[in-house]
């Protein structure tokens, strides 16, 4: 079987926010390769300069629509990079609208966004996954997938989608060593809050949760953190 420890990181939604802060994170705290996947080029380039600046000696962009399976059949991993070992399931969109002002078209988005991407990219790697000695699946889910919410109501249910999807994947695969780990993840500083009053120290440090999934990629094959929740300190703030 090939090497886990020489695997890359592939990382979705790494064009901004969070997905840019798990990059950066890798970057300065390991020496894997890194493949940045999403749709914005412009953004990947700053994502991609910015991991390079942290210590990174081999970052790649992935430009791709990753709601299209389509899409990522055709993706190729570029030359000379190995397959990656890590996938990190970041991308993802907020909807702030009630139910019943969600038209079908903005309900299915926030399915396809918040859970297609994820099940794209595990459908297109799983079998290069398994031939790794060990590899590891993160999905950021959201407290929202274990609450419904009076304000977001289709982003939860995507949410809640993304979780049992990634409950149902780890039982699939136990008898592998692929591992998955599901982050019920709260209210996180994104660029999503730049136009909130609310101050980045009440909500979640990006970069917490990007040390904890470096931490999560180090345990060994006889380990797995199948799901955890991470909150801000001092409790949820308003809405945006």
């Amino acid at each position: 079987m090939k090497n886990y420890k020489n695997s890359s990181v592939l990382i979705t939604g790494a064009s901004q926010g969070i997905g840019r802060s798990i990059a950066i994170t890798f970057a300065s705290l390991t020496d894997r390769p890194l493949l940045l996947l999403a749709r914005n080029k412009r953004n990947l380039e700053v994502t991609r300069k910015l991991c390079i600046e942290a210590g990174s000696t081999t970052v790649k962009i992935l430009r791709c629509d990753a709601t299209s399976a389509y899409e990522l059949k055709k993706l190729r991993i570029p030359d000379g990079i190995p397959n990656p070992g890590i996938i990190v399931n970041n991308a993802g969109s907020y909807l702030y609208k009630p139910l019943a002002d969600t038209t079908d078209k903005e309900f299915r988005m926030q399915v396809d966004t918040n859970l297609f991407t994820a099940v794209n990219i595990v459908n297109r790697f799983l079998t290069e996954l398994k031939q790794l000695d060990q590899a590891l699946i993160v999905n950021i889910c959201s407290v929202a997938s274990l609450r419904g919410l009076d304000d977001s109501g289709a982003y939860a249910a995507s949410k809640h989608a993304l979780l049992g999807y990634s409950r149902s994947l780890r039982e699939e695969l136990k008898e592998t060593n692929v591992a998955v780990t599901a982050i019920n993840l709260g209210q996180t500083h994104s660029p999503s809050w730049n136009q909130s009053e609310i101050s980045p120290d009440r909500l979640i440090n990006p970069t917490d949760v990007a040390s904890l999934i470096v931490s999560i990629s180090n345990l060994s094959v006889r380990s797995t953190v199948e799901e955890m929740t991470i909150q801000p300190q001092n409790g949820r703030v308003p809405s945006m």
